[in-house]
């Protein structure tokens, strides 16, 4: 018993692993910001994003960042360029952000897919507290959003 109690299978420490990963999201914040397909200004330019958009850091190497955005793409982007503050964009064609984190509760806003709303908390329960830049606040279920 000794011995067969002591196994762990790949799987299972893959499994612990991937629970202990946390994803780590920035946003950018600039107006403008500038993607590329190597950590250099003189690499190719692939796609410019907005302000708020929420990416996925994956690799950092000093003043680059290489990020996934909500599609799954991945480009390198400067650092100077991101924020610590959070922010996810509503991919569903219109996500309903309601006053409670119920599917129930009153509708306070309804946005369209590719609006950026900031990541206030996540409740734990599929819900996510968000807040629009209009200033109304509320909670958006994590099937409507990514980055958060």
């Amino acid at each position: 018993m000794g011995i067969r109690a002591a196994f762990i299978s790949p799987a299972m420490l893959l499994a612990i692993a991937g629970s202990a990963y946390a994803v780590d999201y920035v946003s950018v914040a600039d107006s403008t910001a500038i993607l590329y397909d190597a950590p250099s200004l003189k690499a190719k330019k692939i796609f410019v994003t907005s302000r708020y958009m929420p990416l996925e850091q994956v690799v950092i190497l000093d003043n680059w960042v290489k990020a996934r955005d909500s599609s799954g793409s991945l480009a390198w982007i400067e650092k100077r360029a991101l924020s610590s503050k959070r922010f996810v964009v509503v991919t569903a064609a219109l996500a309903a952000v309601r006053q409670a984190p119920e599917a129930g509760a009153t509708v306070v806003l309804q946005a369209r897919q590719q609006v950026a709303l900031e990541w206030l908390e996540s409740t734990g329960t599929g819900w996510i507290k968000v807040r629009h830049q209009d200033g109304v606040t509320g909670y958006v279920s994590t099937a409507d959003v990514w980055g958060g």
